[in-house]
């Protein structure tokens, strides 16, 4: 870690792809919330619950891995879990095809999550 008035230590390219996965996977989430509200229905209801888990854990996963904060690697594995449990729950409307790019956008960021959880920031 760098010292106080030091440089930041150079953010990698593994790091990079992470933040760019949760930010494009907390921006699907955004616009299949708002996709979810015009179509309304209870099944839609609790597929929103994991949706703003997800979009919310996603944001702060990225902003923490980019001030490269000393708990980033939990926080990763924590938005590896709700990444999984969003994809989990729009894969419960196969039939709606922003859901399907929703649960993809999840799986690809649960999958860069998991592989930074276990890295030093």
């Amino acid at each position: 870690m760098a010292q106080p008035g030091t440089t930041m230590p150079a953010m990698t390219k593994q790091m990079q792809d992470c933040i760019e996965a949760c930010m494009n996977c907390h921006s699907i989430c955004e616009e299949t919330m708002s996709s979810c509200m015009q179509q309304g229905g209870q099944a839609q209801m609790q597929i929103m619950r994991a949706l703003m888990d997800c979009s919310e854990t996603t944001r702060m996963c990225a902003d923490m891995m980019m001030r490269r904060s000393p708990m980033s690697g939990e926080m990763c594995a924590m938005c590896a879990k709700a990444c999984d449990m969003c994809a989990e729950a729009c894969m419960a409307m196969p039939d709606d095809a922003q859901l399907m790019r929703c649960a993809e956008a999840c799986r690809r960021c649960a999958e860069m999550c998991r592989a930074m959880a276990g890295v030093r920031m």
